[in-house]
């Protein structure tokens, strides 16, 4: 029964967004445009943020790439629609208000999703994606092959994408992101980021360097990555982090906001015998936890389904204000949630405490 309700909401949602009236306020033209672009743009209740120092200010609320794809949708507790009916949610997403979009060469048919979801549009969006080439020789043909699959001639952000940092460490980052000022002197890109769920001291190296204008960072109420739990220790190199961030004006992207499978369509199942009308909160809690930290520019967060558009942008309306209710909603949540057997099983990030962070 709810399988043939999911389909049918999908079958609905093909019809309307075909006649959805386009949302948010027309941004600056970021890229020169794609032949034959074409926008109408009304208004939209998203709250916006300065998006560093870029010198945009774009909606709080993002589309990410990564809970849209085959590879990861069982983890998130979801059945997806075809390509089309997905490309279809990325440009409803847009429709609904949303101007970030972002993605990755390891995100499987995300990049083709997005492309295809954005086409015609590309003057009124900002395009984000990654690179996790282990080698600056890698550089260059990971950006080419996400501009083939978007379909586009450049991209606003390129961010050295965490399972390389995590791997290669802060002096061959740092190579890569020297490559990736060349190709923003060819103009296949506008701005460079970095992103991570769990290398924090490196990128916190990365931060000072100054060379970097957006970074992404796992931050949510629920103290995980990807597939990973964090310390305390981990806790307070994030926060270096985001203090070092702002302290330089840069974008600062908040993902795994939801916990990545936490707060999100999988809470019924991690906890299935939780309040449901309690379940139902849960979402909307977690964001205002993030967005009650004013020096996070925007919250990218994970889409799958149609409705997940309208949801978030529905939390978004209105008074934005952290609660009481809203901590202690996340704090029973989270601490039985701790118990699961299957968060127990996960793996705890440690990194040692390094003299010469203070010295950043």
């Amino acid at each position: 029964m709810q399988h043939e309700t999911d389909n049918r909401g999908r079958r609905e949602f093909l019809r309307s967004s075909l006649l959805a009236a386009a949302g948010a306020a027309t941004l600056p033209s970021l890229l020169p445009a794609e032949a034959g672009t074409t926008a109408n743009d009304a208004t939209t209740e998203i709250p916006t943020r300065e998006f560093g120092r870029t010198g945009l200010t774009l909606p709080v609320l993002g589309m990410g790439g990564s809970a849209m794809v085959d590879r990861w949708a069982a983890g998130y507790g979801v059945k997806l629609g075809s390509i089309d009916e997905r490309a279809a949610m990325v440009r409803y997403a847009y429709d609904k208000g949303l101007r970030f979009f972002d993605t990755a060469r390891v995100y499987s048919e995300s990049e083709t999703i997005m492309g295809r979801g954005l086409k015609g549009i590309r003057d009124k969006v900002f395009i984000a994606t990654k690179v996790a080439a282990p080698e600056p020789a890698g550089v260059r043909k990971s950006v080419e092959e996400s501009l083939k699959q978007l379909d586009m001639s450049a991209v606003d952000l390129v961010q050295i994408h965490s399972p390389a940092i995590e791997r290669i460490g802060f002096d061959k980052s740092m190579k890569l992101h020297a490559e990736l000022v060349k190709l923003r002197d060819e103009k296949m890109l506008r701005f460079i980021g970095l992103t991570t769920h769990v290398a924090f001291e490196t990128v916190y190296k990365m931060i000072c360097t100054g060379g970097f204008d957006q970074v992404l960072l796992a931050y949510g109420y629920f103290n995980k990555g990807m597939d990973t739990l964090l310390s305390h220790r981990n806790l307070e190199l994030r926060e270096m982090c985001l203090a070092k961030a702002h302290d330089q004006h840069m974008a600062i992207v908040a993902m795994k906001v939801l916990g990545a499978s936490i707060f999100g369509h999988n809470a019924k199942n991690l906890l299935p015998d939780f309040d449901k009308t309690a379940l139902a909160r849960l979402p909307g809690a977690a964001i205002r936890w993030t967005l009650h930290d004013e020096r996070v520019s925007m919250l990218n967060i994970g889409v799958s389904l149609p409705a997940d558009v309208d949801k978030n942008i529905a939390m978004l309306k209105g008074d934005l204000k952290l609660t009481n209710d809203d901590r202690l909603l996340l704090a029973e949540f989270s601490g039985r949630a701790y118990e699961n057997d299957k968060i127990k099983n996960m793996k705890t990030v440690k990194q040692e405490d390094r003299e010469e962070l203070a010295r950043c």
